[in-house]
């Protein structure tokens, strides 16, 4: 597992426990940290699978996407004229189910990221080609312009802003997981961590929000106890043995932890969430391209697209992150504020 400091805000993205072995496999024979590996999707005519080679972290779903004209004639004239949307994601070197990773076969690039964009793709009636790289290298890609827009579970920020521009796709959100007979839940309020021990990644826009909490009720005379793990799978052996109440950490992490761990004796559920932009402001993901592409429009214009007529419904549904569902795609809407990027 790997926490950096840049996805969320402050978030890289956290790779569940038990991801399997074959993924990590599959990345690494995907091309080195420095050079993106790049693959062109072969896909049926207005068809896009959802979790294809998912390796179970998505329900395989068929999806019928179509071309709308309106909204592919307003793309760059030489994005058009290429007939391919160049998809960047950062999933090297060892991804983050079920956002992004390689899948079951040990060569597609699958999860809820990539599949957004070939639906996108198919709504602009191009091609994908998918470049996998760093997350680091990622925005190299679309400083370059080798990569068009990025669907990498990028969260809006105001700092990013400066050189990107965006369109929302869906909400940012932090998770609170649980053993599934636990009866404690989170309701959004502080008070609600008192006396617990969660579990949090070091670094992360998580720990920052959980210190702050524990500082308010610190003051109000009350104890939180934070603990730090390697890894999540010693985060998850600390929450099956009973060492902390909970472990905090990105929602689409939980929701794969909670589906791959259900009908096992170490079964997990979601507690509650907290937007992972703070209690003022809903955090949200973005498709993110190189501010003044002329990208951000026509890419909202697909997601709503796709928004009314089901498929993004659809999309969310096969990765269990229908929670995180927009009622609309939004132009660079209010990001994460300057001291919090």
């Amino acid at each position: 597992m790997r926490t950096h400091l840049t996805r969320h805000g402050l978030i890289r993205g956290l790779t569940a426990a038990i991801t399997v072995a074959s993924l990590a496999t599959g990345l690494a024979a995907c091309g080195g940290d420095s050079d993106a590996a790049t693959s062109t999707d072969a896909a049926t005519a207005g068809e896009v699978v959802i979790g294809r080679v998912s390796n179970g972290a998505a329900t395989r779903t068929t999806v019928k996407v179509s071309e709308v004209e309106s909204i592919s004639a307003a793309l760059p004239a030489d994005v058009r004229k290429s007939g391919k949307l160049v998809i960047g994601v950062g999933a090297l070197p060892d991804g983050s189910p079920p956002l992004e990773y390689v899948g079951d076969d040990q060569k597609t690039l699958t999860g809820s990221e990539p599949d957004l964009g070939r639906l996108v793709a198919a709504v602009f009636g191009l091609k994908t080609e998918i470049r996998n790289s760093t997350w680091e290298n990622l925005f190299v890609g679309i400083d370059s312009g080798k990569v068009d827009v990025a669907f990498s579970n990028v969260t809006d920020t105001e700092e990013r802003k400066r050189k990107y521009e965006f369109a929302s796709y869906r909400k940012d959100d932090l998770a609170f997981v649980v053993p599934k007979k636990s009866t404690w839940n989170f309701d959004g309020d502080h008070e609600d961590l008192a006396g617990r021990t969660i579990a949090v990644s070091s670094g992360t826009n998580q720990e920052k929000i959980l210190l702050e909490w524990k500082d308010k009720l610190a003051e109000e005379g009350k104890k939180l106890t934070v603990k730090y793990f390697q890894d999540s799978a010693s985060t998850y052996l600390a929450l099956n043995s009973g060492k902390v109440d909970a472990s905090f950490g990105p929602h689409p992490g939980a929701a794969y932890h909670n589906r791959q761990t259900a009908g096992t004796p170490h079964a997990t559920r979601t507690a509650g969430t907290y937007s992972g932009a703070g209690a003022s402001l809903q955090g949200l993901i973005a498709a993110t391209a190189k501010k003044g592409s002329g990208l951000a429009e026509p890419l909202a214009a697909a997601i709503n697209h796709l928004i009314k007529n089901g498929q993004y419904a659809q999309w969310l549904k096969a990765y269990d992150l229908t929670n995180e569902a927009v009622a609309t795609s939004e132009v660079n809407p209010p990001g994460l504020p300057l001291d919090n990027s």
